[in-house]
């Protein structure tokens, strides 16, 4: 709860006085999906944080079209800071905070099982690092990246959350978000996130 008040009070401190002309409004200043997002339910058992960046977008910045189901729904390419020592693999899960699905965070994608070894995912990924793979979204199992969709209106929260585990996801566990998570839980040494605004394409370009 703390990390949501926190994000929500960066956001309006910030204002996204940056937009431009013709920009979608600024997302509202509280989530519908706060309490739900995977960080607040999965609570990590140390106090290392994850960093978490991508060579997309900054922290609250703005999604590039390409990197969302409007444009060519390209992944943006993910960076992270190592896990503490027990650190057995990482798991990621992204979920759009603005949108809620079946009483949800809308899930747009998962990826479990990354080695200890990897804090690097390439922009353009199509296939996982070795050893991992690709958890569940909304629209099933096993599904890659699915960028934002943003609808018209004010722009969305998007929750690149990664979890830093001490133990591997069985695959009998990634056939929902909720099995997945109940395999995770207890098991998350650290965590971190970088949210990323998306947003509608100006009117008459949208793909």
């Amino acid at each position: 709860m703390k990390l949501r008040i926190a994000v929500a009070t960066v956001v309006a401190s910030l204002g996204f006085s940056g937009a431009g002309a013709g920009a979608q409004a600024a997302p509202p200043a509280m989530e519908a999906g706060a309490l739900q997002l995977a960080l607040v339910n999965l609570p990590a058992q140390g106090s290392t944080k994850l960093e978490v960046t991508s060579p997309a977008f900054k922290m609250l910045g703005d999604i590039p079209n390409e990197n969302t189901s409007w444009g060519a729904n390209i992944f943006p390419g993910l960076d992270w800071t190592a896990g503490p020592s027990g650190t057995k693999s990482y798991a990621i899960i992204m979920q759009d905070g603005d949108a809620m699905s079946r009483g949800a965070p809308i899930l747009h994608w998962t990826m479990v099982n990354i080695p200890a070894t990897v804090n690097h995912l390439d922009a353009a990924m199509i296939t996982p690092p070795e050893g991992a793979e690709y958890g569940p979204n909304i629209r099933g199992p096993a599904h890659a990246y699915m960028g934002p969709h943003t609808p018209p209106g004010p722009k969305h929260r998007y929750h690149i959350q990664v979890f830093a585990l001490d133990t591997t996801i069985p695959g009998g566990s990634l056939s929902s978000y909720t099995t997945l998570v109940a395999a995770m839980a207890r098991h998350v040494l650290a965590s971190g996130e970088v949210i990323g605004l998306g947003q509608a394409p100006p009117s008459g370009a949208a793909k």
